[in-house]
């Protein structure tokens, strides 16, 4: 085993939780996939959902089929790989290849200028992985579709595709004659990442795979074996204990620049974050932090350096890649157990989902705003302006337990540089600030807004689609679309008592520029 572990706690109820759950066995349990561990409740859903545990064993004779693929598409001259798939479909790959130093193309999102900009990039030399576990995933089908459109008959030479044996996707998919990899249907979306979700894309643009499952594998004893040293179980611990006791907002300082936090959001914010209560993620660098509260655990990724932290909860974490994804799914699995949840469902994404489908079509009518400032719309406000606007959203930030989560449905390959909003607003408010963009988020932390504790505020920031980009072959477009996402997830968040405020940017470029201002 290559790295190392830290974890640091308070140690009565830390060490007492432990020993339980040593005593109980859980984690050779967990590797014989009992799935009794998290209750009655969660019996049924476990029950089909813990293929993970052995992934890097199971997922060996994919490499094979991979590598002859690539082999196939090389000898094409087909030498750039788009990944077009939402949540676990594209979060681990992100990570793999970065971490490879090997380029892929995540087409994400929904927004028309990120879709028009992939189909556009030299599409006589892609391969265009379709990745979608159920198969119905609406923001990949649509992506489907408009690469379909630019590739007409020979689409079958530069579609792959990745879903569950029996999906609508692969009866589509099969039928037209496409390359199908068939993932293990018992291996959830976020723990996805050493399957056919995960290899497939990485192994086509290049990245040597067998090393990855080789460091999950030289881990999987330690991780599933019922001892106080199991370094899988000890951070599961730490996750858990830290969250029983009112420490749930979960830092991660990745020193990386591979961006692992961004895979460890989803996995824990979408397991943990229902029933009200959960574990809420806050992805940093060690240069760009923010207010670190005493509701904080901070985990450093990257580094053997303990952080610093009022909480005292702490963890430092420095493993090769394939050990961590294993280490933070045990230690997700362990902390689901210890807060009382079924670590395996997703109970109210679907909510966002099916409000947004009410509001796609020629006939609807979207809300009108409530306030217009220059080139900013206003929604979910009294106020005049955008100014003031903020004002009274800081303002419901509590204090003591409170976080913002900034929701941003725009191109974010061209303003990428916006998240860089994070840092300032969390020193301004002194609370933890989360950053995401939409619909990238509704797949992540999504989950953890409507059914983890009820104590976040929300700014939705939106912008004109000009000029927009048809779906083939469907009654909306894409900028229809991903405004119904972010209008549908905010009826639904406004729904459950959570404030929110979104400001539309008639004009994107003038729009951001004043958003800056407002918010620095």
């Amino acid at each position: 085993m290559v790295g190392t572990v830290h974890v640091s706690a308070p140690v009565r109820a830390y060490e007492a939780v432990l020993r339980r759950l040593v005593k109980d066995k859980f984690a050779s349990r967990l590797g014989a996939r009992d799935h009794t561990l998290w209750g009655p409740a969660a019996e049924a859903e476990a029950a089909q959902r813990l293929a993970w545990i052995d992934l890097a064993k199971t997922s060996r004779p994919l490499l094979p089929r991979i590598a002859a693929a690539r082999d196939d598409f090389k000898s094409a001259g087909l030498d750039h790989v788009v990944l077009c798939g939402m949540g676990g479909s594209s979060l681990a790959p992100e990570v793999i290849c970065a971490s490879a130093g090997v380029a892929l193309t995540v087409l994400d999102s929904s927004d028309p200028s990120m879709v028009r900009r992939a189909v556009a990039d030299r599409p006589e030399n892609t391969v265009v992985v379709v990745a979608s576990k159920s198969g119905g995933t609406v923001e990949t089908d649509s992506q489907r579709r408009a690469f379909e459109q630019v590739y007409g008959a020979a689409a079958r030479d530069h579609l792959v595709v990745v879903t569950d044996p029996g999906s609508p996707l692969d009866e589509y998919a099969t039928a037209a004659g496409y390359r199908v990899f068939r993932a293990d249907p018992q291996v959830g979306g976020r723990y996805s990442a050493l399957s056919a979700f995960g290899l497939v894309p990485c192994g086509l643009a290049g990245v040597p795979l067998a090393p990855l499952l080789e460091q999950a594998a030289a881990v999987h004893e330690d991780y599933t074996g019922d001892s106080v040293e199991n370094l899988a179980l000890r951070l599961g611990v730490l996750l858990g204990v830290a969250a029983d006791n009112d420490v749930d907002k979960l830092v991660l300082v990745d020193h990386t620049g591979h961006g692992i936090g961004d895979w460890i959001e989803q996995l824990v914010a979408e397991s943990t974050g229902k029933d009200g209560r959960g574990i809420l993620p806050v992805v940093a660098t060690p240069e760009a932090v923010g207010a670190v509260t005493p509701d904080c655990l901070v985990v450093a990724i990257g580094t053997e350096e303990l952080p610093d932290c009022p909480s005292g909860y702490a963890a430092a974490i420095d493993l090769d890649l394939g050990a961590q994804m294993l280490l933070w799914e045990v230690a997700t699995a362990v902390a689901g157990e210890i807060i009382d949840i079924n670590p395996f469902d997703q109970p109210d994404v679907e909510s966002a989902k099916k409000a947004a489908r009410s509001l796609l079509g020629g006939d609807v009518e979207l809300p009108a705003p409530a306030a217009v400032d220059g080139v900013i719309e206003l929604f979910g406000t009294e106020a005049a302006t955008a100014e003031d606007a903020l004002t009274e959203l800081f303002a419901a930030v509590d204090p003591a337990a409170g976080y913002l989560a900034v929701q941003v449905y725009l191109d974010r390959w061209s303003h990428a540089d916006l998240a860089a909003v994070r840092v300032p607003l969390s020193e301004r408010l002194g609370r933890p600030v989360t950053f995401g963009w939409g619909p990238r988020f509704l797949h992540s932390t999504g989950q953890y807004h409507k059914g983890g504790a009820p104590t976040g505020v929300f700014l939705q920031v939106t912008g004109a689609n000009d000029p927009d980009l048809e779906v083939p072959d469907r009654d909306f477009t894409f900028g229809g679309f991903i405004t119904a996402q972010a209008v549908g997830d905010g009826q639904v968040l406004a729904e459950r008592g959570r404030p929110v405020l979104r400001l539309h940017l008639t004009d994107v470029a003038q729009g951001l520029a004043r958003l800056r201002e407002l918010l620095a």
